[in-house]
């Protein structure tokens, strides 16, 4: 009997196996979002309102050089995962005073704000467990919630009675409520006693990513569950950036010292991801030391996006009303903000730039960021460069 060949219609040549990335990026370019990576120079004379150093700490003498003298001791890397020999005693240390610092019973520091949030959200859920996240949560978030076993239910945004209708009606036996507690794009923050208060009435606990609060809001800084007054409680989590009030690199969740136990032993991104470096947990370390020391950078960071903010919308701008550190200009459209946010490097000024699908609402902005240690002049500028370069409306 004679073989038949059999037929392999999308056996693909090797040099065409990645064609369909072509298409997709000529789809990205036609709608305005191409995203290129741009190098900038150890000394730049742009003013950099684009990063999240929102008490220009990351070049702090202070912080530098325990950056160094960390590296100097500890070695360049944390040489493994942090329960097999990534854990020094630096770690340990940070953790310590993070915890304290913020008036949570314990603290557990991972590689970044990212890998805290997916560890928080898949250890302290199962199947049984219904998932209440907030329309505009962080990326991270999302993505935590993707890889959650739970029952997902995506609510309003910084809607408290929706939270609880959600909850009143569940099926699962546990409910964690998930929410930024400033929202990176508008710079709004939730309200999180009310949510702790839903959560409460229904028996759920209430997870909260503090990264755009650390260093910003609560009493010296010391974040927005201390200003909601729900700092140590029982039934809150907190997860925490050190890349942005601390100009490290890292994060952190904290919480009952129980909780931060079930991280340790069950969390895939804290057992099986490489500790920390040291030098980025001696900066961080340096940064809290230095901003409890100095309190006042705080009350700083949201002077100067108060002013960031009005004097924007004085000169006929729509500009966000910042909660925190973080004040946000809306553009006509994808291609504008990208125009827009280039102009403003041209004229001496770097801005955030979000445009779809960064941004949940399909609204396309330049995101500035308040940094505590810009001078009157510096805050000048950069209102008048935003305002001379705005496209129209």
């Amino acid at each position: 009997m004679a073989h038949r060949t059999v037929s392999e219609p999308h056996l693909a040549a090797p040099a065409a196996v990645f064609d369909w990335l072509d298409e997709a990026a000529g789809l990205r370019a036609a709608a305005g979002l191409t995203r290129t990576l741009r190098s900038r120079p150890a000394e730049d004379r742009v003013l950099d309102l684009a990063g999240n150093d929102y008490l220009g700490l990351t070049r702090h003498p202070a912080v530098t050089r325990a950056a160094a003298d960390a590296a100097l001791r500890w070695g360049g890397g944390a040489t493994g995962s942090r329960l097999v020999t990534g854990t020094t005693a630096l770690h340990t240390e940070l953790e310590t005073e993070l915890a304290e610092f913020c008036g949570a019973e314990a603290a557990l520091v991972f590689s970044s704000g990212y890998t805290a949030n997916l560890a928080a959200l898949t250890a302290l859920t199962d199947p049984d467990t219904l998932i209440v996240s907030d329309a505009y949560n962080h990326a991270s978030l999302i993505d935590g919630c993707r890889l959650a076993r739970g029952d997902v239910h995506r609510a309003p945004h910084s809607d408290p009675d929706a939270v609880r209708a959600v909850l009143a009606g569940r099926a699962r036996r546990r409910a964690l409520v998930v929410t930024d507690s400033v929202f990176s794009v508008d710079g709004n923050a939730a309200p999180l006693p009310e949510l702790s208060a839903a959560a409460r009435a229904h028996g759920a606990a209430l997870l909260v990513d503090d990264a755009h609060g650390l260093g910003v809001l609560g009493p010296g800084g010391a974040g927005a569950l201390a200003a909601a007054g729900l700092a140590g409680e029982p039934d809150t989590v907190a997860t925490v950036t050190l890349s942005k009030s601390l100009g490290a690199q890292g994060g952190a969740v904290l919480g009952p010292r129980r909780v931060i136990r079930h991280l340790t032993e069950t969390a895939r991104t804290f057992i099986f991801d490489t500790g920390l470096a040291p030098a980025a947990a001696g900066a961080a370390l340096g940064a809290l030391r230095l901003l409890r020391a100095e309190p006042h950078r705080a009350d700083r960071a949201r002077e100067v996006a108060r002013t960031l903010a009005t004097r924007l919308a004085a000169a006929g701008l729509h500009a966000s009303t910042p909660d925190a550190a973080v004040v946000s200009v809306r553009a006509p459209g994808p291609e504008a903000a990208v125009t827009w946010a280039a102009d403003c490097r041209r004229a001496g000024l770097a801005v955030g730039c979000f445009r779809p699908p960064s941004v949940p609402d399909g609204v396309s902005r330049l995101r500035l960021t308040a940094r505590g240690d810009l001078t009157d002049a510096q805050i000048a500028d950069a209102v008048r460069i935003v305002a001379a370069t705005a496209p129209t409306q």
